[in-house]
């Protein structure tokens, strides 16, 4: 059987597979750049909001000792253990993230007969990539907000115009998206370095006049801590969260880098560097307790102050942008799964495929971080909405990771639950500690990903309905080239091409055309664009050809849900094959469905009316399918659905 027909592809070789030398000393320092960012900036706020008034929680040496230690052996567990040695081991064909995880349970599912474990696994991973969605328009906010605030403490009179710094500064980051981070992407690297140098020397700084700070590295401490001030302790666990957001996209990079550069950048400066600013902080904090207002920026002396605004400024930069691009990239892989209508897709590099623009989502994001400034106006309010984003996503993909566990890699059951066991443990904790913040905001990113995931969820129930009339109303292709045999139509110079979802039918557009215009050209392509469950598909399987008689070939052009489909680039390799297909004397017939709501699609009214709305507002397969658009007849359809 032909790997069409198993669903097994050839893995493509990674470039960054198994990196070395220079190499991989690159890849580790881009690394720093796009996949701590979020997580590096997080002693901008972390420790502080662990002291708010609403926590009762005062900065004590007790408690400083105690909150440290919570800090210290979360992003031991969380990050180091969690991520870095387990989760990442859950790759597919070298990609991450929650959504290349989801791609890969549903290839072990479908040999299941168990449907509602299916659903409920999507159910799980559509949420999941929802609330990320949230956390792409969270960080950036969060972030410039957190930086932008040290002019608090370096000029306490130009406090007032904080917000609107921070509102200019994320305006212009996302208008210079559309030209794409080829060229500032070289300066995460680098920006990240210097700011991890930075923090870990005002660490060190701080720590050598209070070395008694060093004692949190016990656990006994935290534990204490928990024992001494009971529920009041455990909701603090809402604000040291914030010390490892940023996990899931450090899986979610994987692919863009791979495993080693990542752990070595962890293990080698991130981990280091932070661990030395918060311990920084704390002892700052055992000598003047009051600096728990902004103990990040007070670490600092006076006339390193502006400097360090200039370099944290420029961190939130970075971080934001991670965070941006990865919502490019996780709207790709919603788009090519069928979780998401078709939008435009800018490639903004002639060299890097994963670097992308999306029109659309770059202005959604850009008007909620807008909205969310000017909603919170600092980054203490913003932070009660940052937890629940994290923490449920961590918690999703715990379970995804223990199914992977089970039924991909054969680990026994008590293995698996020992594990999950633990990692719920923390991630639930974490979880429900945030619960408490939803009035205080904690409702924005559940309201944002409720809303996501009704779109996600609509689309595909919508388009898997809508394939199934189609599927059903199709005319085979052998019935079809009888009649065109028996009854020959008048054959016209040049080609056609017939986009078709259905590969085995003949497409509505081509009767259509058919039934109007009386003629059929001498060479006529059913060409069908399927995405598999894997990242990419290898070259030797990208292309099927298949001669059907009377002048008609079948192509199904193969893509993974990383890669781009590009029409014109699939025909020139069915010519290359001995396909007619002159590029000045093709026309590409396709069809435009209007949906017409009286038919007996299994969903709900306003499911119906929602998808509909999605489905006229989605881009047209002309610009999806990079077909030239003076090369394009499109023949219009009425489908009861």
């Amino acid at each position: 059987m032909s790997p069409l027909e198993t669903g097994s592809f050839p893995i493509e070789p990674q470039a960054h597979a198994r990196p070395q030398g220079r190499r991989l000393a690159l890849l580790t320092l881009t690394a720093l750049g796009v996949v701590y960012g979020d997580i590096g900036t997080s002693p901008l706020y972390a420790l502080r909001e662990c002291f708010k008034a609403e926590y009762g929680i005062h900065p004590t040496a007790g408690n400083i000792i105690g909150v440290l230690s919570l800090i210290l052996w979360s992003l031991i567990l969380v990050v180091s253990v969690k991520y870095i040695v387990f989760i990442l081991r859950a790759d597919n064909r070298g990609e991450g993230g929650i959504l290349a995880l989801l791609a890969l349970l549903l290839q072990q599912r479908r040999r299941s007969d168990d449907k509602r474990r299916r659903l409920t696994l999507v159910a799980l991973g559509l949420f999941g990539a929802a609330l990320l969605y949230g956390d792409g328009v969270i960080t950036p906010a969060i972030s410039v907000l957190g930086a932008v605030e040290g002019l608090e403490v370096g000029a306490p009179g130009l406090a007032r115009i904080v917000v609107p710094i921070t509102l200019l500064i994320l305006f212009a980051l996302f208008m210079v998206q559309r030209f794409g981070t080829a060229r500032v992407g070289t300066a995460f690297g680098p920006t990240m370095l210097v700011w991890f140098i930075t923090i870990a020397v005002l660490g060190i700084r701080s720590i050598v006049g209070a070395p008694e700070v060093l004692a949190a590295a016990n656990p006994w401490q935290g534990v204490r801590f928990f024992m001494d001030h009971g529920m009041a302790g455990f909701l603090t666990l809402g604000a040291v969260v914030l010390c490892v957001t940023g996990g899931e996209a450090l899986y979610a990079d994987m692919g863009h880098f791979g495993k080693r550069p990542i752990r070595i950048a962890w293990f080698g400066v991130a981990l280091p560097a932070l661990l030395l600013n918060y311990f920084g902080q704390g002892a700052l904090l055992l000598r003047s307790p009051q600096a728990a207002s902004n103990p990040f920026y007070l670490l600092a002396p006076a006339a390193f102050q502006l400097p360090l605004l200039v370099i944290a400024t420029a961190a939130a930069i970075v971080a934001s942008q991670a965070l941006i691009s990865g919502a490019f990239s996780l709207t790709q892989q919603s788009i090519q799964l069928g979780y998401s209508p078709r939008m435009q897709i800018i490639h903004t590099s002639m060299h890097e495929a994963g670097q992308i623009y999306i029109p659309e989502v770059n202005k959604a994001l850009m008007v909620g971080c807008l909205i969310l400034v000017l909603w919170f106006g600092n980054s203490s309010a913003l932070s009660a909405a940052y937890g629940i984003a994290v923490t449920g996503t961590m918690a999703i993909t715990s379970l995804l990771f223990a199914v992977v566990a089970r039924t991909r890699w054969n680990w026994s059951v008590l293995h698996v639950a020992l594990l999950t066991a633990a990692f719920l443990l923390i991630d639930l904790s974490f979880l429900i500690a945030n619960v408490v913040k939803v009035e205080h905001g904690g409702w924005v990113p559940l309201v944002m990903a409720i809303g996501v995931y009704t779109l996600m969820s609509t689309w595909k129930r919508g388009r898997t309905e809508l394939g199934t009339i189609q599927a059903s109303n199709a005319l085979p292709l052998e019935t079809f080239l009888s009649s065109i045999e028996r009854n020959p139509p008048v054959r016209v110079r040049g080609t056609a091409v017939f986009m078709t979802s259905t590969p085995g039918g003949v497409p509505v557009v081509l009767l259509h055309h058919l039934k109007h215009n009386k003629v059929l050209h001498e060479t006529v392509v059913l060409l069908s664009v399927q995405t598999r469950g894997i990242p990419e598909v290898g070259t030797d399987h990208h292309l099927t050809l298949e001669p059907m008689g009377q002048g008609f070939f079948r192509v199904v052009a193969n893509y993974g849900f990383m890669q781009s489909p590009n029409v014109p680039q699939v025909l020139a390799e069915a010519a290359a094959r001995g396909v007619a297909i002159p590029p000045m004397d093709t026309s590409y017939f396709l069809g435009r469905e209007r949906l017409v709501l009286t038919g007996r699609a299994r969903m709900s009214r306003w499911r119906k009316r929602l998808f509909a709305l999605m489905s006229r507002n989605a881009r047209s397969a002309t610009e999806f399918f990079q077909i030239p658009p003076n090369r394009v007849v499109e023949l219009g359809a009425q489908i009861e659905f």
